[in-house]
Order: structure tokens, then C-alpha cells, then sequence
């Protein structure tokens, strides 16, 4: 049996004219912490859209690269490129391999794409994949509603949550932000 790698949270909030993306930096080989500072958080198509990745490095790298291709080909149209990657990423027999799920957001859209053809948009301006997914879900929602505080400072909080209460989630964390 081979081990797999594990870990990470990625996690975006659209709030007060404000969209942040934020990922932990823990990579985990079977039981053993095997990187702490991983980047998992970047911009791309001349930093107007940030992405964030969960899963196989190499397999998020490639279609961080894809969707690359995509917002050139349709002009930076974030919602058209996710569709058409997602597509593309169902049906293409060497894409349909790759084991990673993204998040991209723009000034004005915020996407989870996964490989079986999903482009969901949240209904309430957060959304999260990864293995602390669920913990910093749950954490940024109540804080979107039952406090006054920014994007950021939501974002950062609730992955402090998802790094106590995941062992594959640390406090190292990669932030990008845009004004929407």
C-alpha cells in the first residue's frame, strides 16, 4: 500500500466589497508532516484572478496552467473558463486522471471546480476544499453573521479554527485578496 499526501484548507469569503482566499501550508505523507510552508494560494492571468488548489500538487499546478489557457482564450472571463475547464477536465481522458479540486475568485465571481464537472458557486460568499475544509466552512459562516469583521480578519480566524481541529491543516497560511 502506498501512502498518500494529505492536507490542506483552502478557503474563500466575498464580504464587504472584499474577496479573500486563503490555504494552509501543511503537506502530509502517510502519517509524517513532510512540508510545513507549502504554497497553495496564488494569482494568475496578470494577478486578476486568485486560485487556490487541494489535492496532488502537480495535478493542481496543471490545471491552475489550464485555466490559464482558458481565461486567455475568453478574455479573462473567469465564468466562462471555469466552465469550459471543467468540461474539458470531465471528459478529457488524461485530465480526467488528475486528482485536485480549485477555487477561483475574481473581483466579481468565486468557484469550486472539481473533476467531475462541477462549477459551484456559493450562495452566501464563502466556500472551501480540503481536508479542514469543513472547520473553516463552519467557522467563516458564523462569523460572517454574527460579527462585524472584515473579510481578512474572517478568513484568518476561521483557519486558525480548521488548523486546531485538523490534523492536516497547520497555522502557516498563504493569503491573497482583492477589492471587488
Amino acid at each position: 500500500m502506498t501512502d498518500t499526501f494529505h492536507g490542506t484548507t483552502i478557503l474563500a469569503v466575498r464580504h464587504k466589497n472584499w474577496v479573500v482566499v486563503a490555504g494552509d501550508g501543511q503537506v502530509t505523507l502517510g502519517t509524517i508532516v513532510t512540508k510545513h510552508k507549502a504554497k497553495k494560494v496564488r494569482r494568475i492571468y496578470n494577478d486578476k484572478i486568485i486560485t487556490g488548489f487541494a489535492g496532488a500538487t502537480a495535478d493542481a499546478l496543471t490545471l491552475s496552467e489550464k485555466l490559464e489557457q482558458k481565461l486567455e482564450q475568453y478574455n479573462g472571463n473567469l465564468t466562462r473558463s471555469a466552465v469550459e475547464l471543467a468540461r474539458e477536465w470531465r471528459t478529457d481522458k488524461y485530465l480526467r486522471r488528475l486528482e485536485a479540486m480549485m477555487i477561483a475568485a475574481d473581483e466579481k465571481n468565486t468557484y469550486l471546480l472539481s473533476g467531475n464537472g462541477d462549477v459551484i458557486e456559493p450562495d452566501d460568499g464563502v466556500i472551501s476544499i480540503g481536508s479542514g475544509s469543513t472547520a473553516a466552512q463552519a467557522a467563516a459562516q458564523a462569523l460572517v453573521v454574527h460579527t462585524d469583521l472584515d473579510a481578512r480578519t474572517i478568513v484568518t480566524e476561521a483557519m486558525k479554527i480548521a488548523a486546531a481541529l485538523c490534523i492536516y491543516t497547520n497555522n502557516y497560511i498563504t493569503i491573497e485578496e482583492m477589492k471587488q
